[in-house]
């Protein structure tokens, strides 16, 4: 019996037959992995959270890429579950927030306790820090690493190794909403600053622009966030060539940071408009300027590089972050969104393939919350929405027509369509990845993570 056939066959075995506690397992090998997905210890765990990636968006790039009967990667994953998303009022921490932006969803999966939208790995109401997962990790002897399309400093990357109680304080000029936490002030510092002295192995991403800023205290007072990174052992790359070139040397660290902003899109189209929509359209793939890695080779790196020979090294953690999911779905730009969501997928179907070979690799795909698309019969003169909506040809060669509506004026800096209040999918292979069955809290995320490392 294959490992792969294992997987599937374990993944049709109910909870009911898992509680038999007398029944005798098909073979060893049936009886190993049995066990090992109910409890088991993970050498490698690999987070993937696809920002703002609900299930209307996962349908959308299924339909488009593959077709409605279709299957993306992150659907062949054993074990699916959904998570509730919801945050907390800063005023009021007894009471729930529905809607959380991606600083309280990340919070919760990376400390195992909610807070209030806008704040960073930091309590609700009171600054008061909370350890994370990548602490745990780094703590246990993990090698770790943080890889995303967005600004490395942006809120889901943020959460793992930084503690601030605005998601806006990226870089040192920017700490206008977090003057405690200024170096010169004696805090922890900007969220570049602090991803930097957290020494995370291996950070990919983009966001140039805030490590170039200047610190304004602290032993590299004076100097660049990049300069104060290669002081701590760093080697700083810029395009993908170098990323490409760059080799596992022992102690040195590596910070990718491929642009000075957002990375840039895989795909381009026509944005969504008023009725009647834009479209029919195919979207235009390929898009993405060469200098700039594609987020597969970002995560398939980052394991070369966080990979050890040394046995008393447990394994790796590593987050990939499939960010622009969230931000093209902000515009009510379907084909950037599905593009990257397409993007997301093929670096988790590398993933999977890496885990084949590895077993004892715990794969975890989720979301920080869903967003506003929606998948609508075609629009008429006489019974259309007021949102915005594009007609897109899938690969069926059928019409598929989505709807961005939860804003009435978009898109602009100030004005996008708004994240949503849905539960989101979470969906594992691995270790502990039997826990992900059922519905459960971002939260506990968390705590299945730190069952597979051991921690708990």
């Amino acid at each position: 019996m294959t490992m792969k056939f294992c997987w599937v066959l374990l993944a049709c075995i109910t909870t009911s037959a898992f509680a038999q506690q007398n029944a005798g397992p098909s073979n060893a090998e049936t009886a190993k992995l049995q066990a090992q997905i109910q409890g088991g210890r993970a050498k490698n765990i690999i987070l993937f959270i696809g920002d703002g990636m609900g299930d209307s968006e996962i349908t959308a790039a299924r339909n488009y890429q593959v077709g409605a009967a279709g299957r993306l990667a992150l659907d062949i994953l054993p074990f699916t579950g959904s998570a509730t998303t919801y945050s907390l009022l800063e005023t009021d921490p007894s009471k729930p927030d529905y809607v959380t932006d991606s600083a309280a969803g990340g919070t919760a999966w990376a400390t195992g306790q909610k807070t209030s939208n806008g704040r960073i790995s930091t309590a609700a109401g009171t600054d008061k820090p909370l350890k994370t997962i990548l602490e745990v990790a780094k703590a246990m002897g993990y090698r770790t690493g943080n890889v995303s399309t967005a600004e490395i400093t942006d809120a889901t990357p943020a959460v793992l190794g930084a503690k601030v109680n605005s998601r806006r304080c990226q870089g040192p000029a920017d700490m206008k909403e977090c003057p405690i936490y200024k170096k010169s002030a004696g805090g922890l510092g900007s969220i570049a600053e602090q991803l930097v002295d957290h020494k995370i192995d291996v950070i990919l991403g983009g966001g140039k622009q805030r490590f170039e800023q200047i610190l304004d205290g602290g032993p590299y007072e004076g100097k660049s966030v990049i300069d104060a990174a290669e002081a701590q052992g760093y080697k700083v790359i810029t395009t993908a060539q170098e990323l490409s070139q760059v080799q596992a040397v022992s102690q040195e660290r590596v910070l990718g940071l491929f642009n000075a902003g957002n990375m840039s899109m895989e795909w381009s189209g026509d944005a969504a408009i008023p009725y009647p929509g834009s479209g029919p359209q195919r979207c235009k793939e390929f898009v993405r300027p060469p200098n700039e890695p594609a987020l597969l080779s970002m995560m398939l790196k980052a394991i070369r590089l966080l990979e050890t020979s040394d046995a008393k090294s447990p394994g790796f953690f590593l987050q990939v972050e499939g960010a622009q999911i969230d931000k093209r779905a902000h515009t009510a730009q379907p084909c950037e969104q599905i593009g990257e969501t397409v993007a997301f997928d093929n670096a988790i179907r590398l993933a999977l393939d890496y885990a084949a070979g590895h077993p004892d690799t715990l794969i975890i795909v989720t979301a920080d919350h869903g967003h506003s698309t929606q998948i609508i019969p075609a629009p008429t003169q006489t019974d259309h929405s007021a949102g915005l909506m594009s007609t897109l040809t899938t690969t069926d060669k059928a019409s598929m027509t989505l709807l961005y509506a939860t804003n009435s004026v978009c898109c602009s800096s100030t004005h996008t369509m708004e994240h949503t209040g849905t539960q989101v999918r979470i969906a594992a292979q691995g270790p502990q990845a039997f826990n992900v069955l059922g519905v459960h809290d971002m939260s506990e995320v968390f705590h299945l993570m730190a069952k597979a490392m051991g921690a708990e």
